[in-house]
């Protein structure tokens, strides 16, 4: 089967996701306990998409943690979004050069 069939089933397959509660849906949504799902499930779908990568794209799964723990403690603290990454950066670095010397 040629590529551009594929690239076209998966052109219209995510339109359809798309285009469909647009076509459907054309009053706003009242329950409170669907819109709040709503709400929600950006944020779910990125942490469960991130929380794997932050973990395992480093040499060893103690610097991935330590980046996420320093990371989760900057955040709580209200710092920016720069700090935040940096110092995640910084653990991971510094823990993954403490544990090759070791």
């Amino acid at each position: 089967m040629s590529i551009y069939i594929y690239v076209l089933v998966m052109a219209v397959t995510t339109y359809l996701i798309r285009a469909i509660p647009l076509l459907f849906m054309r009053k706003p949504i009242k329950n409170r306990f669907l819109r709040s799902f709503l709400h929600y499930v950006p944020v779910a779908c990125l942490t469960a998409m991130t929380f794997p990568a932050i973990l395992y794209t480093t040499d060893h799964l103690a610097s991935g943690a330590a980046g996420l723990i320093l990371a989760v403690i900057l955040a709580l603290y209200n710092k920016s979004l720069i700090v935040v990454a940096a110092g995640g950066c910084a653990a991971v670095f510094l823990v993954d050069q403490l544990i090759s010397i070791l």
